[in-house]
């Protein structure tokens, strides 16, 4: 596969990563269970949503990760790295450090 298609694979798999995470119910007894929300989330029916919200949202995130990784090795290089660099730098002068002219505290002493 080309770098593109794997880039188009990796945005479609992080907005759909990013609908499922939405659509979750909070899991926490955060701030909505201090005000006596806490029980709404206990309705029926209500536990296997959640777990194939769960699991569809690891399943995402491990499929991004290896969408990541794989795209690193379709990312197009050239054969040689040095022929580029030896290109990059023709032209450039090198110079010498310039000698230190301010005196220094012993000189000035003398």
């Amino acid at each position: 596969m080309s770098y593109t298609a794997f880039l188009i694979l990796i945005l479609i798999v992080a907005i759909a990563l990013i609908l499922i995470v939405m659509v979750q119910n909070p899991k926490g007894g955060g701030l909505s269970s201090s005000f006596g929300g806490g029980g709404a989330q206990s309705l029926g029916g209500v536990q296997n949503t959640n777990n194939f919200l769960d699991r569809t949202t690891w399943t995402l995130a491990i499929a991004m990760f290896a969408l990541i990784l794989l795209a690193n090795f379709a990312i197009p290089r050239s054969g040689d790295d040095n022929f580029q660099l030896k290109n990059t730098l023709e032209g450039v002068e090198t110079t010498a450090p310039v000698e230190n002219t301010i005196p220094t505290t012993n000189d000035s002493l003398k």
